[in-house]
């Protein structure tokens, strides 16, 4: 397990990766790259994802544990994207990082979206799910002192959770269907995809109100038992 030492160069990382690196590789990659290509785009997203996980740990064994637990939540995010219509994805990326971390919610966040893409179909798209998921998790992580303590609160994000992931996919829909960006084509995609919004807004607030407690006390025990 990778362990960066430097807080500085940790503290960089945290901020360049996530809001600078991957956001210019999924523009990059719908401007540039053909579809043929678009795998190496998602992968090196994958690669600056782990990149950010483990910035978050000083120490080796600590980083390793998160590693396993961050890998079963994304086998449940996997899984949870073979339901019909209402998925678990987004829910369970914002539970993982208030109990292990913003990073450890990107890095479920992005894997969950190339991993499954195996299987629902890979594309340029793959990179703005990447982001989106990603993103989810690491603001979750970051606000999860006041996430935990309320119900409502948690809710809340789980909405706006659900419009923002809806937002950054309409970049993509524009960039695909213009092959540039234009404002008022971006206006349109977003009233054209408010059912998919209203779904995913029903599904991060459903699932949270259902997991978030259960899945919570488990990990919070873990966190607990082995100095997480």
């Amino acid at each position: 397990m990778l362990v960066i030492e430097s807080k500085p160069l940790r503290s960089v990382i945290r901020t360049v990766v996530p809001f600078v690196i991957v956001p210019a590789l999924a523009l990059f990659g719908a401007v540039v790259f053909d579809r043929k290509r678009h795998i190496i785009i998602s992968m090196a997203i994958a690669v600056f994802a782990l990149l950010l996980f483990a910035s978050g740990y000083e120490r080796r064994s600590v980083g390793t544990r998160r590693m396993v637990i961050a890998a079963v939540m994304t086998a449940l995010c996997f899984t949870g994207r073979f339901l019909p219509i209402l998925k678990p994805v987004a829910a369970l990326t914002i539970i993982t990082a208030l109990y292990l971390g913003g990073e450890a919610g990107f890095l479920v966040g992005a894997l969950s979206a190339i991993l499954s893409n195996f299987y629902f179909g890979q594309g340029p798209w793959t990179a703005f799910q990447m982001l989106a998921w990603g993103l989810i998790g690491l603001i979750a992580g970051i606000l999860a002192k006041p996430l935990k303590r309320s119900l409502p609160l948690l809710l809340l994000y789980g909405l706006i959770s659900g419009l923002a992931y809806s937002f950054i996919m309409d970049v993509w829909t524009v960039l695909w269907y213009a092959e540039r960006f234009d404002w008022s084509l971006y206006l349109s995609a977003l009233v054209t995809a408010i059912p998919y919004t209203v779904s995913y807004v029903i599904s991060n607030v459903l699932f949270l109100a259902v997991l978030a407690r259960p899945f919570g006390e488990k990990l919070g025990r873990v966190q607990r038992k082995y100095g997480i």
